[in-house]
């Protein structure tokens, strides 16, 4: 199979906490739990969790280990296309489940969206523009 636009994606990340990560990611922004491993007893293995919806082309992968820690920058967004208004009680609902609103240092996510940080410090964009490559 080539690799083209239907290849699905899977965005990796380290964190410190996967039941705060599942809680902000499941309970906050409605993502599914598609696969969950704790880890063995084998060098190299470690806890993850892999959420996301299950008609998507994309996942995104959780790991945990302890040695790891998350490096996020102000940059590192996970961008999700409303393609509408954002709904106040799901921008509400991330914050009860440990997202925290901030400000964006680029203004075009400042104009078009909202940017909560997850409990790791990455930050997702609910923008309310429809995606468009156009």
């Amino acid at each position: 199979m080539p690799v083209n636009g239907r290849s699905h994606l899977r965005v990796a990340r380290p964190s410190r906490d996967l039941a705060v990560a599942e809680r902000f990611w499941v309970r906050g922004l409605g993502l599914d739990v598609v696969w969950r491993a704790e880890s063995g007893p084998e060098p190299g293995e470690h806890d993850l969790l892999m959420v996301g919806w299950p008609d998507a082309g994309w996942h995104l992968e959780l790991v945990h280990e302890p040695a790891v820690e998350p490096r996020p920058t102000e940059e590192d967004l996970l961008v999700i296309y409303v393609d509408g208004p954002v709904p106040d009680d799901l921008v509400t609902r991330l914050e009860e489940h440990g997202g925290k609103r901030v400000p964006s240092p680029n203004p075009y996510w400042n104009r078009w969206g909202v940017t909560i940080e997850d409990p790791d410090g990455y930050r997702l964009v609910l923008c309310e523009r429809g995606w468009s490559p156009a």
